[in-house]
């Protein structure tokens, strides 16, 4: 049961962790890019602006990254986003992993919990014979309360585990999405939309 107890503890902290940091509004700002923009077209975007966009949030980092870039040309200007990207993307995915794992092994050491009542209950069985049922329900109970232990902190394990690999994934496009509109400003003759929120 400790290793269960230890894996719900785990569980319950990366949730509320990832909960924290995962945040839209923290990570992808609506305001930002249009910010940036205003900044370009009033030429208005210096080294100190560019620092501060750099540590303002993931999405900063990466459209800082990009204009850091941006004189050398449109593919440095990608390339060098998709670095940054690769990076912030790194840190969002920190401690899912975790969450899966301890989805997968939570219902096997409930099952070892099992086996190992029930390995009790049949040394109870050779030793003292059959006809003592108080000890093989006691043994049964033990093997069972393990599997659904396990059980237990394994489906809200998987759930997390579920959600926030969808909320990267969505995350992910939408930083895609902002940092492809600056890249098409800057560098492409199409006329971009970057509205100022």
């Amino acid at each position: 049961m400790l290793p269960i107890i230890l894996c719900s503890v785990a569980v319950i902290a990366i949730t509320i962790e990832r909960l924290w940091t995962l945040n839209p509004e923290k990570i992808t700002p609506k305001s930002q890019l249009g910010q940036v923009w205003s900044w370009i077209k009033d030429n208005d975007l210096d080294r100190d602006r560019l620092k501060g966009l750099r540590t303002s949030s993931p999405l900063g980092h990466i459209l800082a990254a990009g204009l850091s870039n941006s004189r050398h040309g449109r593919d440095i200007m990608k390339d060098s986003i998709e670095e940054a990207a690769s990076k912030v993307i790194h840190e969002l995915e920190r401690f899912i992993a975790a969450l899966g794992t301890i989805a997968a092994i939570a219902p096997l050491l409930g099952l070892l919990g099992t086996v190992i009542g029930m390995i009790k209950v049949f040394t109870a069985l050779n030793l003292e014979g059959a006809g003592n049922a108080g000890v093989l329900a006691g043994g049964i109970s033990e093997a069972l309360v393990t599997t659904a232990a396990g059980l237990c902190v394994a489906i809200p394990a998987m759930i997390a585990h579920r959600f926030f690999v969808r909320r990267v994934e969505s995350l992910i496009v939408s930083m895609e999405q902002e940092a492809v509109k600056l890249v098409d400003a800057l560098h492409s003759d199409r006329r971009v939309d970057l509205k100022v929120v």
